[in-house]
């Protein structure tokens, strides 16, 4: 476990930049954290990270937003409205863990002990524009968390 501090929105799409070199095909993101902390634009950081260029949009009302790259196809799912026993109609097994996909899940706090390995930033307000990014890895060998955290050395 390791903790950075975002002093703007600016910051935390850096740090998603940062975040997204650390990406290997089939991740599992959770990303935690209240309402406005921060999840979205974190996201916004690391699609601009992974190169794509388009306007990146919240899935809070569609759940479920798509974006492809070139060897890669980002899921971004936002499970703020769901309760736990929706989370099976949704179909997630289609593509979790699949190859040349990562996953982004805001709100995945909801579906941690459904899965076995996943890596997870919490998002903490700690002043009016700033933020606490926590990052957490479970399933995976303790040197991936090392090389994420060395990514923001």
């Amino acid at each position: 476990m390791f903790r950075i501090k975002s002093l703007s929105a600016q910051d935390t799409i850096n740090f998603g930049k940062v975040f997204a070199k650390t990406l290997k095909e089939k991740d599992v993101v959770l990303l935690e954290g209240s309402l406005g902390a921060g999840k979205t634009t974190f996201v916004k950081g690391v699609l601009k990270g992974l190169g794509y260029k388009n306007r990146v949009l919240s899935p809070s009302f569609t759940l479920l937003r798509q974006y492809k790259l070139r060897n890669l196809t980002i899921h971004h799912l936002d499970l703020y409205r769901l309760e736990l026993k929706d989370l099976s109609d949704l179909g997630l097994d289609d593509f979790l863990y699949s190859g040349q996909t990562v996953t982004l899940i805001e709100w995945g706090g909801k579906m941690r002990g459904e899965l076995g390995k996943y890596l997870r930033v919490e998002f903490a307000f700690s002043g009016e524009e700033t933020r606490s990014l926590k990052f957490l890895s479970r399933g995976y060998p303790k040197e991936r968390l090392s090389l994420i955290k060395e990514a923001y050395s």
